[in-house]
């Protein structure tokens, strides 16, 4: 092992591509655990953070090792730690000031980690993580989905939508999703119990009294999910425009509290006309809500969904697809040529 790793790097916001380059291998703290990572996955997350697009939630140093989650070994432990040992073939999505897993290696918090499913490769489960930290969030912490209970999934075959259906099944939620006519088969395997043709229908013309939203599209799209939703219902969004409520709980500064909660009048609008609760969600790691994961993935109740594999010198090729937004699935990286 050399003090040195191959990491794909930017140097500055709207930077077009990163750069695979030679940097100094991270050091680990006394709670933290060197990975030799193995796969890593594409997330919205890593370009949006290169457009700069996040400056007002997260401010990163550059240059900045992109990349959000990860599958690997675990190489090194830290002095106090327990829970892990080297050999330990491990999952995770570290802290948003820690992230880098485009890289050959990363220093992690054991509390952002957690045991790799035993059934599954790398590559799969590298494409968990975010995905299913951010589903796991949406529909168990914030929805409380349980049986009986009816959500609308949007974008039912993208990377998180391929997960939270499978979820909200798990949770026995009725679930319905929008994806494209091509994508209905597919949807369908996962457990959506009903599929809208984005393409044709309008879901806020033929869905109504739901009880949640899982929106991962913003714009207009959300505000018309307001009226499928009943009252006293919620709707959940990772694209959406964070609120006021989120930027208090978030800690941001006041400054910053008032022109969010100015960007969002019209949702806030939207609330207090419909009776329906909107919540931005920025997802935390957690190694123990992914030890849950890893149970339902060892009892074959969650299977990720791979579209496509790259090798880390083809990371622009991968974000590019990314950005496509045609994925279903997710886009995974993998550190070995």
């Amino acid at each position: 092992m050399t003090d040195k790793m191959r990491a794909a790097v930017i140097d500055h916001y709207h930077q077009v591509d990163p750069e695979i380059r030679l940097v100094p291998q991270p050091v680990i703290h006394p709670h933290d655990v060197l990975v030799k990572i193995r796969a890593a996955s594409v997330n919205p997350i890593d370009t949006k953070t290169m457009a700069g697009d996040l400056r007002l939630l997260l401010r990163y140093r550059m240059p900045l090792i992109l990349g959000s989650d990860f599958a690997g070994d675990v190489i090194a432990v830290g002095r106090q730690v327990t829970a892990f040992q080297v050999g330990d073939a491990v999952y995770g999505r570290p802290q948003k000031d820690r992230i880098g897993t485009f890289a050959d290696y990363l220093a992690v918090d054991t509390g952002d980690i957690a045991l790799m499913p035993t059934n599954l490769r790398y590559e799969q489960a590298a494409a968990l993580p975010l995905v299913g930290l951010t589903s796991y969030q949406a529909l168990h912490d914030l929805m409380a989905l349980r049986p009986g209970k009816k959500v609308l999934i949007q974008a039912g075959s993208g990377g998180v939508g391929t997960v939270a259906i499978q979820l909200a099944k798990q949770l026995g939620a009725y679930v319905a999703t929008t994806t494209s006519a091509a994508n209905t088969a597919f949807v369908q395997s996962l457990g959506a119990d009903e599929v809208i043709d984005y393409h044709r229908t309008d879901f806020a013309t033929v869905l109504k009294d739901y009880d949640a939203v899982f929106d991962m599209l913003g714009g207009n799209t959300l505000e018309r999910a307001f009226r499928v939703v009943k009252p006293g219902g919620i709707i959940v969004s990772v694209s959406g425009r964070p609120n006021g409520r989120f930027a208090q709980t978030y800690g941001l500064p006041l400054w910053k509290r008032g022109v969010l909660r100015l960007a969002t009048r019209r949702l806030t609008q939207l609330e207090k006309v419909s009776g329906v609760s909107y919540r931005f969600l920025f997802m935390q790691p957690s190694g123990q809500q992914l030890a849950e994961l890893t149970t339902l993935v060892e009892q074959n109740k969650l299977v990720p969904v791979i579209d496509r594999i790259y090798p880390l010198t083809e990371i622009a090729a991968a974000l590019t697809y990314s950005r496509l937004g045609k994925a279903h699935g997710k886009i995974i990286v993998t550190m070995t040529e």
